[in-house]
């Protein structure tokens, strides 16, 4: 095979350049690569490093690209034919034409298979980075087309995540991602010094891809990316480091802080062309957020940034990004969200958020986000967070912002569990403002009358579903009970006294005809379960995981205790249904609000102070 190659290049070797056919390249291809199958890798090089075959290489030689690397991956670093390769596609980098060799590139990092990814990449970055330097023309489009391909192939490969994972990098991302950052910092060079010179148009437009590359870096696999330190005793984090090297780039090229504080603390930024523009349109929203994460949360590149930015401006600033995180359903990427609206709210001190904060975008709906992760978010890790945060982020408001908060989440969450959690925080802030000298206009007098109404009242009257809507039910009466005794009649500082007509007739009458209806409900369930002879009736007691695990057996263990039981607690209802429910339910403080009257057979309220 090698002599039909020899004699396909004697024949070649008396015609000029541009006498060369199509079916010379064809055969040309064709005994080469029968040369690399067959093991004559030693005497295709004689022929590639014959001078007088220059001008054959120089115009047929691109078309080895494929075969030869491909014919390099099957054999080991140490062998001789592997060398000899590395060889010939060197002297082919050298000879052929840049644009024909990034295509063959190009069209082989395509082609790979998952299995051979990284290897390919790692094999093609060097030569690839060599051919690109030499173009003269069209430099940052063939640039961009090459990292656009190698960062779509690479998305294919899974982002390691463990300490193991990552020790391990059986896919090898992490060593490409590496060399990614060895294979653009020429042109990160080329940029740097072409910035003084504001009319070069290739400097612009390197800028242009190099922007593209690390928005998409960040978007992947840097978003995905578990950026928590290694053990000492482990190797360096490779995508902490990649992560580092991705913001080093933006610095260079001057685009570290516009990409990350935004002009008037808007999103609509201002950009030099309508390129960069519609780069940040499409990707922005994702990279933007990692970035900010990167940089707020794990302290990447802080040194390079103003003193001057107050915390609740940075807040404002990134309340998109962490509203863009949260709305993901990756775990990784949720925690990403969560740990930098956390870092942005540390930064704060308490009560310092003016309620106009609200109006900017994001205020109002993150702390929606943060419970639909409490409610929705299968990590537990997540969930407990996350309530966390939302009780760190009410903190910072003053008392017009926190009524508007508890406004909006009684009105939003759907959630009896957050519910009781905010009529929780409510009575809190009641209750600092009854011992503050001052008082608080919104947590007492006419002003509180409002938000009372909301918290002192059921969804659906008499027909809401009692168990459904224990936690808010008890977290209400808790604070009905709490008002009665702590504010004194005749100061009357909450209205409450005022109220109470009200409160009866729009909270406890509807609630206290829901418990006789639920109570007959499961009398005539127990009843036909006996004359049925189904089902067992075991404790009279209410359990608290009972009503979890099986609904109608709890049920009916609840409608025993209120037919049989001499005197019952209202509390117990809270204690057997709080297991259903996000919260870990503490006992109420009042446990004889709502007592049985045996004689009548009906639930009756005392509201007298004891």
């Amino acid at each position: 095979m090698a002599k039909e190659l020899q004699d396909i290049v004697q024949k070649c070797q008396i015609l000029n350049e541009e006498e060369f056919k199509g079916g010379d390249f064809d055969r040309f291809q064709g005994a080469g690569k029968k040369c690399l199958e067959e093991g004559y890798i030693v005497e295709l090089l004689e022929i590639i490093l014959n001078e007088k075959n220059k001008v054959i290489v120089k115009c047929m030689g691109w078309n080895l690209v494929g075969p030869l690397i491909r014919c390099i991956l099957e054999y080991k670093e140490d062998d001789i034919e592997r060398d000899c390769c590395l060889k010939i596609l060197h002297k082919l980098v050298e000879l052929c034409n840049p644009k024909e060799l990034v295509l063959s590139f190009l069209e082989q990092i395509e082609q790979t298979s998952k299995e051979r990814m990284s290897q390919t990449v790692l094999l093609v970055l060097k030569p690839l980075q060599k051919v690109l330097l030499k173009l003269q023309r069209n430099k940052a489009y063939s640039m961009g087309l090459s990292l656009s391909t190698i960062l779509n192939q690479l998305s294919l490969l899974p982002v390691p995540y463990t300490v193991q994972q990552l020790q391990e990098d059986r896919h090898g991302l992490c060593h490409c991602c590496n060399a990614l950052t060895d294979f653009v910092n020429p042109f990160v060079g080329e940029v740097v010094r072409g910035m003084e010179a504001s009319s070069d148009r290739d400097c612009k437009d390197l800028k242009e891809e190099l922007l593209r590359f690390c928005l998409k870096s960040l978007k992947y696999p840097l978003l995905m990316a578990d950026f928590e330190q290694l053990p000492e005793d482990t190797i360096k984090h490779p995508l902490r480091q990649f992560a580092a090297d991705i913001l080093g780039i933006l610095l260079d090229i001057r685009e570290l802080i516009p990409k990350v504080v935004p002009q008037h603390g808007c999103r609509n930024q201002t950009w030099d062309n309508e390129g960069l523009l519609e780069i940040d349109q499409e990707q922005s929203a994702d990279s933007l957020a990692c970035l900010s994460y990167v940089i707020f949360v794990q302290d990447f590149g802080m040194n390079y940034f103003p003193l001057v930015f107050h915390p609740s401006f940075i807040l404002q600033c990134n309340m998109v990004h962490v509203q863009v995180l949260l709305e993901r359903k990756e775990e990784s990427v949720l925690s990403k969200g969560l740990d930098l609206l956390e870092s942005c709210l540390l930064r704060l001190e308490d009560n310092s958020l003016f309620l106009q904060y609200l109006e900017f975008k994001g205020f109002i709906t993150i702390p929606q986000d943060l419970v639909k992760v409490m409610t929705l978010c299968p990590f537990e890790p997540l969930r407990k967070k996350s309530l966390k945060i939302l009780q760190l982020y009410i903190n910072k408001f003053g008392d017009e912002g926190k009524y508007t908060l508890f406004r909006c989440l009684l009105k939003t969450s759907n959630h009896s569990g957050v519910e009781a959690y905010i009529i929780q925080n409510i009575k809190n802030q009641i209750d600092l403002s009854l011992k503050s000298a001052k008082g608080s206009k919104c947590f007492t007098g006419l002003q509180l009358i409002s938000l009372l109404d909301m918290v002192l009242s059921l969804p659906e009257g008499a027909e809401t579903d009692l168990l459904q809507n224990s936690d808010r039910i008890m977290a209400s009466l808790n604070l009905l009970r709490y008002l009665v005794i702590k504010d004194n009649e005749n100061d009357n500082q909450t209205c409450v006294w005022t109220e109470l007509t009200k409160i009866e007739q729009n909270f406890l009458k509807p609630l206290h005809t829901g418990l006789n209806m639920s109570r007959a409900h499961y009398e005539a369930e127990i009843k036909n379960k006996r004359e049925n002879k189904r089902g067992w009736l075991t404790s009279c007691s209410l359990k608290k995981n009972l009503l979890t695990n099986e609904s109608s057996k709890g049920s009916l263990h609840f409608g025993r205790n209120l037919s049989n039981t001499k005197s019952y607690c209202w509390s117990s209802i809270a204690c057997s249904a709080s297991s259903s429910s996000l919260w870990p339910q503490a006992e109420p403080e009042f446990s004889n609000l709502a007592m049985w009257n045996p004689s009548t057979g009906d639930v009756e309220f005392h509201l007298e102070k004891t």
